[in-house]
């Protein structure tokens, strides 16, 4: 029995020196600025790990050969339309590549742009010459009908319009004559001449002037003058359409038929539209509204044209006119249909 207390004794002996070595505290971490107290303390604080930085991946710039050609070839078409859409379809199927894209065109938006310019300054100085017998554009109109039989009927028509564009101001000179006669006896026998001066503030508006002569003797005056002036709008000014309207005051001297005079002040309205209707297709409509206290009166003129060879072109139209006093045994509203041979230059 001693010799198992001795063996147990012996096996027991180290453990209180084994738990008093585990027992001991580590070594305390030094913070910053503080002074160890004993050797034991100089044990470093781990430094702090750096913060992670998200870097945001650009978009790649080396654009998909498909993509690549497909911007080539609008390009060389010419189509700036065509272009803009293939570009606006590429940002939306391969948003990740806006940059290469954008980069694809920008010789040919920098060579657009300097040849937008360039054009701009040409035409400034062109709508800038002096010389009155310049920049201007126009057309001649003509058309003739003869029948025979029962009834000799002949009708001329003929009309010109010449515009001269300017840098302020644009001039606009109309002429026109109807010519009808029925078994040699003049049915109608029309003319009317006017030329109209615009001063532009801008692009759509302007003020105008207006100086017009007319001769009707079957709606009832030899002769009648007009004076006005006003403001003119372009409501709608794109390509292939363009519509305006006018109004203002206007001063009308009548010479009728029955050697009576009237001179009166009146309101004119009036509305000028354009609109093509495809590469050989122009529709056109022109109308006047004249209010005064004894001599109202109105004209509009409808036409279609259709190009035949170069500046060649075919009309046909359709003419409103109409009159409040007209003399007795004459209707108030007059019409003609015809179809004429346009040359513009």
């Amino acid at each position: 029995m001693p010799r198992i207390f001795i063996v147990l004794f012996l096996i027991l002996l180290p453990v209180p020196a084994i738990a008093a070595q585990t027992l001991e505290p580590p070594p305390r971490a030094l913070f910053p600025g503080e002074e160890p107290e004993m050797m034991d303390d100089l044990v470093p604080m781990p430094a702090p790990e750096p913060p992670v930085s998200v870097v945001p991946v650009p978009a790649s710039d080396t654009l998909p050969e498909a993509v690549r050609r497909m911007i080539a070839t609008a390009v060389a078409s010419g189509d700036e339309a065509a272009l803009a859409a293939v570009v606006k379809i590429a940002r939306k199927t391969y948003p990740g590549f806006a940059t290469a894209i954008a980069t694809a065109t920008i010789d040919h938006d920098m060579e657009m742009a300097a040849r937008k310019q360039a054009e701009e300054r040409a035409r400034i100085a062109r709508l800038s010459d002096p010389n009155p017998l310049v920049n201007w554009k126009g057309e001649i109109e003509a058309g003739a009908s003869r029948s025979t039989g029962n009834t000799r009927n002949v009708a001329l028509f003929a009309g010109g319009r010449a515009e001269r564009e300017g840098l302020n101001w644009r001039h606009t000179l109309l002429a026109r004559i109807d010519l009808q006669s029925t078994d040699d006896v003049t049915t109608t026998e029309r003319i009317t001449a006017s030329w109209q001066p615009n001063y532009k503030f801008d692009d759509r508006f302007y003020a105008y002037g207006i100086g017009q002569f007319e001769h009707d003797r079957f709606l009832g005056y030899d002769s009648r003058y007009t004076l006005g002036g006003g403001i003119g709008y372009g409501v709608i000014r794109r390509p292939g359409l363009n519509l305006e309207f006018e109004g203002g005051p206007a001063l009308r001297h009548t010479n009728f038929i029955e050697d009576t005079k009237e001179t009166g002040l009146a309101s004119r309205a009036s509305i000028k539209l354009r609109w093509t209707l495809g590469p050989n297709l122009q529709f056109a409509q022109d109308a006047a509204l004249y209010l005064a206290p004894n001599d109202n009166n109105a004209v509009a003129t409808t036409s279609l044209d259709t190009r035949l060879i170069g500046a060649l072109k075919a009309r046909f139209s359709y003419n409103l006119q109409y009159e409040r006093d007209t003399p007795e045994g004459r209707q108030s509203l007059d019409t003609l249909s015809r179809a004429t041979l346009v040359y513009s230059f």
